[in-house]
């Protein structure tokens, strides 16, 4: 193990913990195949939950030409409304961050999927989903 990754209270240097998962794009379930298509950031300390997308078209169609690309644009707009919240977000708006968080890495067997929840430190969750989304999924 390397210690320089622990981090005891107290020595975050202003840094708050923050959660994050990629949204993958999984167009024909049975064969398993995706692309990265978005990352969700959760950061409890700020009361954050963010989303930030971006579909790349050729990539998908090239595991699946037949795949519906307006309706994985819509769910990939749908869960960046949830994080948003207010109206748009519908009954989850109601949701503190955490669970409307929690609701959205839930497994699903759809063709927009959660992947694996990875833990991180930043000062700034917002550019940190922003960092993220050129990192993972660009």
């Amino acid at each position: 193990m390397n210690e320089r990754h622990i981090i005891r209270a107290g020595q975050g240097g202003g840094r708050d913990l923050f959660e994050y998962a990629l949204l993958r794009v999984v167009p024909r379930v049975e064969r398993g195949e995706c692309i990265n298509a978005g990352v969700l950031v959760y950061c409890r300390a700020r009361a954050y939950v963010g989303a930030r997308t971006h579909l790349d078209e050729a990539r998908l169609l090239a595991l699946d030409p037949a795949a519906d690309v307006a309706g994985v644009r819509a769910a990939l707009r749908a869960v960046e409304g949830v994080c948003a919240g207010g109206a748009a977000a519908g009954q989850a708006a109601q949701d503190d961050a955490g669970r409307r968080f929690r609701w959205l890495i839930a497994p699903r067997s759809t063709v927009v999927q959660p992947g694996p929840v990875h833990t991180g430190l930043t000062t700034d969750p917002a550019a940190e989903t922003e960092r993220l989304l050129d990192l993972l999924v660009r």
